[in-house]
Order: C-alpha cells, then sequence, then structure tokens
C-alpha cells in the first residue's frame, strides 16, 4: 500500500482514531514493542500499513 501525504491535520485525525480502534482491542497491523495506543497508531502509520483514505475537498452547489 503506497502511503500518500498527509498535512498534520489529516495524520492527526488518523492516528487518534487509530489510536482509539487499538485501545477497544482492534488487532494491531504490525509487530511491535509498543503498549500505548497511540504508538502503536504511530508506528502503524509509519509503516505505511492503516487502512484510512483521505478525502479532500468537496464542491459547494
Amino acid at each position: 500500500m503506497q502511503q500518500e501525504r498527509h498535512n498534520r491535520y489529516e495524520k492527526a485525525r488518523i492516528l487518534g482514531a487509530r489510536a482509539l480502534q487499538v485501545s477497544y482491542g482492534a488487532p494491531v497491523l504490525i509487530e511491535t514493542k509498543q503498549t500505548e495506543p497511540i504508538l502503536i497508531a504511530a508506528e502503524e502509520y509509519d509503516a505505511g500499513v492503516l487502512p484510512f483514505t483521505v478525502k479532500r475537498g468537496y464542491d459547494r452547489k
């Protein structure tokens, strides 16, 4: 999976959402020694394995 570039706000939103999932028991997608959900999410993000899609812009009509 190719990792697209996210701005800092998108990255914060993705990491927060993923950390919440991990804290509620979602399976971890990588091998890690981390125990804190936010650190796990950050490692997953850096590895490019998160299945999140960011939709930018919208058309006002």
